[in-house]
């Protein structure tokens, strides 16, 4: 069986401007090639049983050959696989993508190119930046800054570039950058002209330096600017000055961590990367079936006993009506009983399942159920807590308090999850601004997974935490808790953490 090969931009690098086509080669890829530029967050489509081969390359170091790459490309393909090779930006544009097709074509294999958001146009986008602008200019040229270093004489003519282009990008030049500018001013471009270098564009980290043509070099030295970056040198730069719409966002260049089960994360982390935030995914515990369900099934066989459903995370809802449905029952089972929900995801999550909650705290904690549970007359009233294995007792104690018969179930487990080293070296470099935790088993779990030494590395970061009772679990551990949510959901604790650096 004949394979092929997808050629896919992989786009700039935020990982939101892969295009459909491109995204879906990645899902029915069985093998992916992919390069340093790649966003590697797209990886995470891929197919389980997908084969990955990293095929970076960097100035002065190159993982594989470009021969190597074409030959495995090729190997791949006439082996009866789905091949992806995944490269940075467009396949195109300075990618050479146009290369490796010659080769296949060569070697008869059949190809399929998926264009890409260009990097050259998007990353200037990114910086606020337009290429065109009708009061600047109305010519664009993309140059690359680092040709063939086999090649005897250049094919870029800089003198003439100089003023016969409004706008004038260069990628792959910030080395040359000591050449190439004194060949424009030689050219007769303005000295005064503006200029902008952009560095990992489209990225939380993105970086840009701005100057003229007569103190870019100096400034770029000064700076200690490297590669990746994209040149900008034309009139349109000074648009930046009110333009820069993405260095401006409430999270940009932020570094924080998330610890929810990686399931439950996925908006979460979404969310903050709308905000310029780079997400480091965490997950500290992970969620489990309990090692027994014979706790939870005897509840179900007498569920018309029970008065009242306690519900207090989302995880209790899909444990619970996951075991329902194994048993062969569905929602007309529970048509006797009343639900009571600890916020308005966990309620939201019942109505998904046709079921409408009775009674829905206004503090999102056990504490706020007990409130209201404490002007009722629950007498002799029975409560069943589908719950996680290391549920606090306090909301199984209060209600018996208040006259109440419980029964507390165990209807998933947390587990924590082994140390992540990643995470640990990013701490040690000081790469961390911000820890956000959304429950005490994630504080719990992180601290143990960082063991002894958990206060040195976490002596520079500040803590952000969705209530007071997750607040009060890290305080325990000596941490300082810098935000906690004024409503205690995961907007909530996004609300807070934007208004937070907005005042800062």
């Amino acid at each position: 069986m004949a394979g092929k090969v997808f050629l896919v931009g992989a786009g700039p690098g935020d990982e939101g401007l892969i295009t459909v086509k491109g995204l879906n080669a990645i899902k029915e890829a069985d093998v992916i090639l992919y390069d340093r530029l790649a966003n590697h967050k797209l990886l995470e489509y891929s197919k389980d049983s997908a084969e990955l081969f990293y095929v970076g390359k960097s100035a002065k170091n190159h993982y594989r050959t470009q021969e190597e790459i074409n030959q495995l490309l090729i190997k791949q393909a006439q082996g009866g696989k789905v091949v992806t090779r995944l490269k940075g930006g467009d396949p195109f544009i300075f990618g050479r993508g146009g290369e490796e097709a010659q080769e296949l074509l060569k070697a008869g294999v059949e190809f399929e190119v998926v264009p890409g958001i260009t990097s050259p146009i998007s990353v200037p986008a990114y910086a606020g930046i337009p290429l065109t602008h009708r009061d600047f200019n109305s010519s664009i040229a993309l140059v690359t800054g680092h040709e063939d270093p086999t090649k005897e004489e250049t094919n870029v003519d800089w003198n003439k570039l100089a003023t016969t282009v409004g706008t004038i990008v260069i990628l792959m030049g910030v080395g040359n950058l000591p050449k190439i500018v004194p060949q424009l001013l030689e050219g007769g471009r303005d000295p005064k002209t503006p200029v902008a270098l952009i560095r990992w564009g489209t990225r939380p980290k993105q970086e840009t330096l701005v100057g003229t043509l007569e103190n870019i070099v100096d400034k770029v030295r000064a700076a200690n600017f490297k590669a990746p970056a994209i040149i900008v040198v034309g009139k349109v730069v000074k648009l930046r000055e009110e333009l820069n719409w993405f260095e401006k966002k409430s999270l940009f260049g932020k570094r924080i961590v998330v610890t929810r089960p990686t399931k439950q994360a996925k908006g979460f982390c979404r969310a903050l990367a709308q905000e310029g935030a780079e997400v480091i995914e965490a997950p500290a515990i992970e969620i489990a079936p309990p090692e027994s369900y014979q706790g939870l099934d005897d509840a179900l066989k007498r569920i018309d006993s029970y008065d009242w459903i306690v519900f207090t995370s989302i995880n209790g809802v899909e444990a619970f009506m996951k075991r329902l449905f194994e048993l062969s029952k569905d929602v007309r089972f529970l048509s006797s009983v009343k639900f009571c929900a600890i916020g308005p995801k966990t309620a939201r999550r019942l109505k998904d399942y046709g079921l409408i909650v009775d009674y829905l705290p206004e503090d999102y904690v056990s504490e706020g159920i007990l409130a209201g549970f404490s002007i009722r007359d629950i007498s002799d009233q029975r409560f069943l807590l589908p719950r996680a294995d290391i549920a606090r007792e306090l909301l199984k104690e209060g209600l018996e308090e208040l006259g109440a018969k419980v029964d507390n179930v165990v209807a998933y487990r947390t587990i924590q999850e082994e140390g992540n080293e990643e995470l640990v070296d990013r701490l040690v470099a000081g790469d961390v601004d911000l820890i956000t935790f959304t429950s005490s088993s994630t504080v719990d779990s992180l601290i143990k997974g960082l063991g002894n030494d958990y206060q040195e590395l976490l002596k520079e970061v500040e803590i952000a935490c969705i209530g007071p009772i997750t607040a009060k679990t890290a305080e325990n551990y000596g941490l300082e808790v810098t935000i906690i949510a004024k409503e205690y959901t995961i907007e909530g604790l996004l609300e807070a953490i934007k208004d937070y650096y907005d005042k800062k």
